[in-house]
């Protein structure tokens, strides 16, 4: 344990985490049977896996369970925190319902988001490194935003969303309770135990999915918990990467996706079969075998968060280096596969590429190409016809 960091009793830690535990695997069954009496159900799709329809509201288990297992332990100090971290986090659930059943505007979306993040900024749970007010609300946001649609992402396999987020919830447990954060640890031992509640259930193919309703709301809350992590025996231009790298499967994928689609002049907002998970069961993996590699590489990143946390700046921006160079080259190899069939319009989509994309077609030439074997194939239809 670092010098002068607060000792933590971690008996009540793990009784936290086994009531979270348990709520879920309770409250389960429960949300299950009125996803099938309200009709909130994930129809198959060509951009989706699944054959069947399959139950959402998952998530609302594992927010009853996160909410009732924080109301029995608490610090005085952190009172106002907490309510912001919570009732920023119930405003993205509440969301999440509402997109499952009747769906939500993606910009609808956004500003519930900002919103949340707002709360989360004007209570005290904020970026502060950058030691300027305007630039740090602008780093929350983004912060926030970028984590809860990540995590939401990543919710497209069974037990992954869940499996992620209770991996990188366990290195914020870990971190937290080496540092003697008495705000962060408790948290992160309650989403461990929450979202291992639900893998019992999400991990069987085609049992019942957490939707956005969970990963908004896991999103969220591992965000907020990032950004409280402290270490005052540390400069902040080496810690600022253990969140990160803590969540850094999620921030991949999304980084991942959003650039791939940019090149390929699909709408970054169409979803499709082109997510991590999904390359790696092109690649020749099963699902399981994907779900699984992925937490490897989860838990592979939460240890260098956990060096990076006591690392010198050398030391500290060695190990970013060596896994920037490694998700770069990661990202160039899965970028190598053929996405041709992954990401199918939806009927009536008008197609509007991105900015980038056409900026990177003049780049390469690509638009000259076009218009000029345009005439060619006007003159081959007509000779045809």
């Amino acid at each position: 344990m670092p010098r002068g960091a607060i000792t933590i009793d971690i008996g009540p830690l793990l009784v936290l985490l086994m009531l979270a535990l348990v709520l879920v695997v309770l409250f389960t069954p429960v949300v299950k049977r009125l996803a099938h009496k309200y009709d909130v159900l994930d129809a198959p799709s060509a951009r989706k896996i699944h054959l069947d329809p399959v139950p959402l509201l998952g998530g609302a288990a594992i927010y009853v369970a996160v909410i009732v297992s924080l109301a029995f332990f608490g610090h005085l100090e952190y009172v106002a925190q907490t309510a912001s971290i919570l009732l920023g986090a119930t405003l993205m659930s509440m969301f999440g319902v509402w997109d499952d059943k009747w769906g939500m505007r993606p910009v609808i979306k956004l500003f519930g988001q900002v919103l949340a993040a707002s709360i989360l900024f004007f209570s005290g749970v904020r970026v502060e490194f950058l030691h300027n007010d305007a630039l740090n609300y602008a780093l929350t946001v983004y912060w926030v935003v970028t984590v809860t649609n990540a995590l939401n992402l990543m919710d497209n396999m069974d037990g992954l969303a869940g499996g992620v987020a209770a991996v990188a919830s366990v290195f914020f447990f870990l971190i937290a309770t080496l540092t003697g954060q008495t705000l962060v640890a408790p948290m992160a031992a309650v989403l461990v135990g929450a979202c291992l509640g639900f893998l019992y259930y999400n991990f069987k193919p085609g049992h019942i999915f957490m939707g956005d309703t969970g990963s908004l709301f896991l999103g969220f809350m591992l965000a907020a918990v990032g950004i409280k992590l402290k270490f005052p025996l540390n400069t902040d231009t080496v810690t600022w990467m253990v969140p990160v790298l803590v969540l850094g499967v999620p921030l991949f994928d999304t980084a991942l996706v959003t650039l791939s689609r940019i090149r390929r002049g699909i709408p970054i907002s169409r979803g499709g079969r082109d997510h991590f998970s999904h390359r790696l069961v092109a690649m020749g993996l099963t699902r399981r075998e994907a779900v699984l590699v992925l937490y490897l590489i989860q838990g592979g990143l939460g240890v260098a968060a956990l060096v990076v946390m006591q690392a010198n700046v050398f030391e500290g921006y060695m190990v970013g280096l060596f896994v920037l160079v490694c998700a770069i080259v990661g990202a160039y190899r899965l970028e190598q596969l053929d996405l041709s069939e992954t990401n199918p319009a939806p009927p009536g989509e008008v197609p509007r590429p991105h900015p980038l994309y056409r900026l990177y077609r003049r780049r390469n030439g690509a638009g000259a190409q076009e218009a000029a074997a345009a005439p060619d194939q006007a003159g081959t239809a007509n000779r045809q016809s």
